[in-house]
């Protein structure tokens, strides 16, 4: 295990009365990518809103980075290097392609420069055929590759991607694991979440399962390919 990205124990959370996380540890090496799975209304999003700062009501201890987060603003968590690709996109809607991108371009935590507008295109051709379109007029696979593009234009150290492809056409399905494979080669730690769980796997390093807002199932994405029998209990229709 490499040093901590991320790092959260005993982790808590409650919308109102319901208590939705109970008791999760968490960890993100650096450079690792993480496969966050569970069937519908598990906890996965829950999770992530809370390591985030998104989810106030919350107990427990995160550390990003090396430094105690347990009660930050998603704003200061996004300065210590994580950015997050919600789902729904979360797109700018009033603002072109390109405004969308320059909006959020800034150096990395340790001053590196790695992503510009220049390199995220590249990335993704088709937003360069489109930079004046307004969010609101892009696709839905457009719109999260706007989405991925501009949280890259940050230049973070750790990814995090919440339904990473859900509603998108096939072929776009295939385009989004391709750019996440890419982004994971950089270095980049990632945490990824999406319905498909062998892309996850096929793209993790490491899994973590959940299952009514309890850990039920983690450890090295090949080691749980071989356990078909753990998956269809925690994950199968």
């Amino acid at each position: 295990m490499t040093a901590a990205m991320i790092e959260a124990s005993g982790i808590n959370a409650w919308y109102g009365s319901s208590h939705v996380l109970r008791d999760v540890d968490f960890c993100v090496g650096t450079g690792e990518t993480v496969g966050l799975l569970g069937r519908n209304g598990m906890g996965k999003s829950t999770l992530l809103r809370t390591l985030l700062g998104h989810v106030r009501q919350r107990t427990g201890n995160i550390r990003v980075a090396g430094r105690d987060v347990s009660r930050a603003q998603p704003y200061e968590v996004a300065r210590l290097g994580v950015a997050y690709v919600p789902e729904g996109r979360g797109v700018f809607p009033n603002l072109s392609v390109r405004e969308n991108l320059v909006m959020a371009a800034r150096k990395g935590c340790n001053g590196r420069h790695d992503w510009d507008e220049a390199r995220v295109l590249d990335l993704f051709p088709r937003l360069k055929e489109r930079l004046d379109h307004g969010g609101q007029q892009l696709s839905g696979g457009e719109q999260q590759m706007l989405s991925i593009g501009r949280a890259l234009m940050t230049n973070p150290d750790c990814l995090v991607l919440d339904e990473a492809t859900e509603g998108l056409a096939p072929r776009i399905v295939r385009e989004i694991w391709h750019v996440i494979a890419t982004v994971r080669a950089t270095g980049i730690a990632s945490v990824v979440v999406d319905r498909n769980f062998r892309s996850v796997l096929a793209n993790a390093d490491r899994v973590v399962v959940l299952e009514k807002g309890r850990v039920v199932l983690t450890g090295p994405a090949t080691d749980l390919l071989a356990k078909p029998e753990a998956l269809d209990r925690y994950l199968g229709v």
